[in-house]
């Protein structure tokens, strides 16, 4: 097998590692919250950690925006930049809303699990991003 098989094959599963934890990432934080963001379920839950209703709503929409910036490739590395950060941002904060008023408990701990599914798509992106070959 030569060099180029090798990198073909190694490009191929960097692609799939991407595409396999953006779309986790994109029914988890963008299809669902969307269904599901008017539930009282969902309301209760906002209310439950001590924001306001519109938080959740203003949450859903960036999270919906975020999810379709991943997912579609032709968006700028930057906006994409932004939208990794700030489900970054979200999930560390989650974890720690969860902790400080529930304690710990598998809802403190999911956000972090989704963050390992993000850190996943993002170092899949920023490998694709920097290997000219490469192609989303």
């Amino acid at each position: 097998m030569n060099t180029t098989e090798n990198t073909n094959k190694k490009g191929n599963g960097i692609k799939i590692l991407f595409w396999i934890s953006t779309t986790l990432i994109f029914l988890f934080e963008g299809v669902m919250p969307a269904l599901t963001s008017q539930s009282d379920l969902a309301k209760e839950g906002i209310q439950h950690l001590g924001y306001p209703l519109y938080f959740g709503t203003t949450l859903v929409f960036f999270k919906v925006a975020g999810t379709i910036i991943l997912m579609i490739p032709k968006f700028p590395w930057r906006i994409k930049e932004w939208a990794y950060a700030g489900f970054t941002f979200d999930f560390i904060f989650a974890a720690i809303s969860h902790g400080a008023v529930d304690g710990i408990n598998f809802q403190t701990f999911f956000p972090i699990i989704v963050l390992a599914v993000l850190t996943m798509s993002y170092i899949a992106y920023r490998k694709i991003s920097e290997t000219k070959s490469l192609k989303l």
